[in-house]
Parts: structure tokens; sequence; C-alpha cells
């Protein structure tokens, strides 16, 4: 005896080549912000100037004191201006921009 197939309650199946499933779209947001990158970029720019504020000083010749190497930028300004930017690393990482939709809505509450 013959069977009789209903083809008009099945799928059409397309070839899918890597032989998996496609991945559900979700609209999650991403974890970081353009806003985020800019402040680290700001960040690792401020840490770059105080490494080049930190450098130089040496002595043209290996038994002479240079007292340049004490002076007031790489002492103070240097380490502070390091220390700025990772700071400012560390806030770039940390925070989060609140979206206005969700402003307005606990405002409307």
């Amino acid at each position: 005896m013959a069977q009789t197939v209903n083809t008009e309650n099945k799928k059409k199946l397309t070839p899918n080549p890597s032989g998996k499933e496609p991945a559900p779209k979700t609209n999650k947001t991403p974890l970081f912000r353009p806003v985020n990158y800019i402040l680290m970029v700001i960040g690792a720019i401020i840490i770059i100037i105080g490494y080049f504020c930190i450098s130089g000083g040496a002595a043209e010749q290996p038994d002479q004191f240079n007292p340049e190497v004490f002076n007031t930028r790489r002492i103070v300004v240097a380490p502070v201006m390091i220390l700025i930017g990772l700071v400012t690393e560390i806030f770039a990482i940390m925070w989060h921009p609140r979206n206005k939709k969700k402003t307005n809505e606990e405002k409307a509450e």
C-alpha cells in the first residue's frame, strides 16, 4: 500500500552549511558605549603623556650627576598625571550612562 504524506503542514527546510541552528536574536545593550570608549582613550593618552614627562634627565657622562633628575616635573607632575589617567580609566570602565527612556519612566511613577 502507498502512504500519503501531508506536505501542507510541514515547514520548508533551508540548507544550513554550518549544520548549527542560528542563534536567536536578542536586544541586549552593549557592555560599553561609545562614551566609555572615548573616556578610555582619554585616560590612555593622559597616562602616555605622564610617562613622557617622567622620562629623560640622564647625565651625558655616567660618572657625573645631573640635578635635572630631581626636578618638579619628574617628581610631582608626571606621577600625578599617571594617577589621573588611571582614575579616568577606572571611571570609564565602571560608568554606565542612564537611558533616557528609563529616566522618563521613573519620573512618571
